[in-house]
């Protein structure tokens, strides 16, 4: 399953093609409800990270959340990455380390990761399920979400364990086909 793929990258043209995801799939298909006012409110930060190592990219995600610590107007932040973790697999193992240590540097409960990744299959399902696009972004990325703002936002909402089945049934009925012309138009007009 895993495909290895050369990422070559121009100065923040993955953060460029990262941000035009999150208005024109993200936001625009309301997969995530709580997406739109963030935008509109400029407070997500977007982080290159160009680390191939496990040990700098970790050490890179954990000065992200000093960052956010420091910046309490920033809402997110979205750690790219643009030279490493091409393999799904690779990737996989950098998020379970992540997640760990962010619980032995003390965020638990303060942030929490959400995954996104150009080959992203949920465990379980067959990677050409359309439901697999909810996850799959233009570069591997780890989410990096206030937990506090996301209790905050989930208890606003109408429905929120219902989120993702909607996401589910929404990317089954579009089919993969629709989010394949969605990415290779925000790759192109990135370049």
């Amino acid at each position: 399953m895993a495909r290895e793929r050369r990422i070559r990258v121009t100065d923040h043209q993955a953060l460029s093609q990262t941000r035009e995801w999150v208005e024109r799939v993200i936001m625009k298909y309301n997969i995530c409800p709580f997406a739109r006012a963030e935008v509109e409110r400029d407070s997500i930060r977007y982080a290159e990270i160009d680390a191939t190592a496990l040990p700098e990219a970790l050490e890179a995600v954990i000065a992200e959340c000093h960052y956010l610590d420091g910046h309490p107007e920033v809402e997110t932040t979205l750690c790219v990455f643009t030279r490493g973790f091409a393999s799904f697999d690779h990737y996989l193992e950098l998020a379970e380390l992540a997640n760990g240590l962010l619980a032995l540097q003390g965020y638990q409960g303060v942030y929490q990761l959400a995954s996104f990744h150009p080959d992203y299959c949920f465990d379980g399902e067959p990677e050409e399920d359309p439901a697999n696009f909810t996850n799959r972004s233009p570069w591997p990325t780890l989410h990096l979400i206030r937990e506090e703002s996301m209790a905050r936002a989930l208890a606003q909402h109408d429905d929120p364990e219902g989120i993702p089945e909607r996401n589910i049934r929404f990317a089954r009925k579009r089919g993969a086909g629709f989010f394949l012309s969605r990415l290779a138009s925000i790759r192109s007009d990135g370049q």
